[in-house]
């Protein structure tokens, strides 16, 4: 049967808010590891994983293993709140050889089961913890797409979806996003300390430590301990938004890790499952956990078949400092390609860090046409990026080096013959 056949379900019948199947148009079937095939038996290296919900890969067996044991087992399948075993393991494992190691105090929350609930229930905590209404984010963040997280997102197109004003967020300068010399530390403090600026006094900073839809773009440790520094300054929480940067993207369970900081409050979702499935948690200082029964809560917070994998991934990679090693070895690899890309495009630059590298190569339409190649050589990847122009690496933190690769030779072919077309029609 034809692609064309095999998606005409698709677009009869699902809405036209659909995304990533209009850039990777085929049906895939099956997936293991690092690679996805489709109807037609083609294998395409995965270099999205799901958004960063895959940092362990594609049907992992030892968490595959586990959740089908459970279900077989009749284990609780949805809980609620409640008291679980499963919950009990998770917890307990995530104390042991997250938090505990890292002396982290933090209380873990279960919200809904995407990254923007987290964002959310973030959000309201540190406006009932201040008493203040005000949250500063910053350019070319992006935090979910419900209404408020949304409305700390900068992207425009994102935000006009909305429907109605977004309220309750002041934007604030990210770092290097006033180009070089532009001290965005000493700009956001001057205009907290002006009375006239017309800024409301805080109550949290919202930021990521590594922006991904935003473009790959990367804080310093002494810009994050800026930040931290005009929290406790003035008055307000540190929320440091992991959801995407976490869970070892950037080479450390926290992509803060090591930078000095000590977030008030910390969104975590995406890979936080292990094996892809729904998952959502805000860790919380113990001195904020100001909630009071339901108050804030949901039917689908706490993904109970998801404790059992999440158990089982913390166990397997995060016992020890080997997981760690690997990744950095494998952010080598990654590195050397991407500054060989930079290269071989006048005016584009290495961004990211970490497992969560890429190259802004100065166009959306060029990072587009570079994708789009790259899918039809067998390597799915996309762009991020106020206007697209940043082909984005997010490979399985897992990726076996061979077929790591074989997925940058790829990329790299596809960006050669793309330039040199746009050198051939431009002359």
């Amino acid at each position: 049967m034809s692609t064309e056949a095999n998606i005409t379900v698709f677009k009869r019948r699902e809405s036209e808010a659909r995304s990533y199947c209009r850039s990777f148009d085929t049906v895939f079937t099956s997936a293991s590891g690092s690679e996805m095939t489709d109807v037609n038996g083609k294998t395409y290296i995965d270099f999205l994983a799901g958004c960063s919900s895959l940092n362990y890969g594609h049907n992992d067996p030892d968490m595959k293993a586990a959740l089908i044991e459970h279900i077989s087992n009749d284990g609780i399948a949805h809980g609620l709140d409640m008291y679980t075993e499963t919950k009990q393991a998770f917890l307990e494992t995530f104390e042991q050889k997250i938090l505990q190691p890292r002396n982290m105090s933090h209380k873990v929350m279960m919200v809904g089961p995407t990254g923007t609930n987290a964002v959310e229930a973030a959000m309201k905590l540190a406006r009932k913890v201040t008493g203040r209404t005000n949250i500063i984010a910053f350019t070319n963040g992006f935090h979910g797409m419900t209404l408020g997280a949304l409305a700390a997102t900068g992207n425009k197109g994102k935000r006009n979806g909305g429907g109605l004003p977004l309220q309750g967020v002041t934007r604030m300068p990210y770092e290097g996003s006033l180009g070089e010399g532009g001290d965005t530390l000493a700009i956001i403090e001057q205009m907290l300390e002006n009375d006239s600026s017309g800024i409301d006094a805080p109550a949290a900073f919202l930021l990521e430590p590594v922006q991904g839809e935003g473009g790959l773009n990367a804080a310093s440790p002494e810009w994050m301990r800026g930040i931290a520094r005009l929290a406790k300054k003035f008055g307000a929480l540190l929320i440091a938004d992991d959801i995407q940067a976490g869970i070892g993207r950037t080479g450390t369970f926290f992509s803060f890790e090591k930078m000095g900081i000590e977030p008030d409050l910390i969104p975590l979702a995406k890979s936080l499952s292990g094996m892809g499935l729904p998952f959502a948690a805000l860790l919380v200082k113990p001195e904020h956990d100001l909630w009071k029964p339901a108050e804030h809560n949901g039917t689908f917070r706490g993904n109970t078949h998801a404790f059992v994998t999440a158990r089982v991934a913390i166990e397997k990679f995060w016992s020890d400092e080997r997981f760690e090693k690997e990744i950095a070895t494998r952010a080598g690899i990654l590195t050397e390609a991407m500054e060989t890309l930079a290269k071989s495009i006048p005016g584009a630059r290495l961004k990211g860090r970490g497992m969560m590298q890429g190259v802004d190569v100065g166009s959306g339409e060029l990072a587009g046409a570079i994708c789009a190649e790259a899918f039809e050589r067998g390597l799915i990847i996309e762009t991020s990026g106020a206007q697209d122009e940043v082909v984005k690496v997010l490979a399985p933190l897992t990726t076996p080096e061979e077929t790591f690769r074989k997925g940058l030779k790829i990329l790299l072919e596809a960006a050669a013959s793309q330039v040199n077309e746009t050198k051939f029609a431009a002359e």
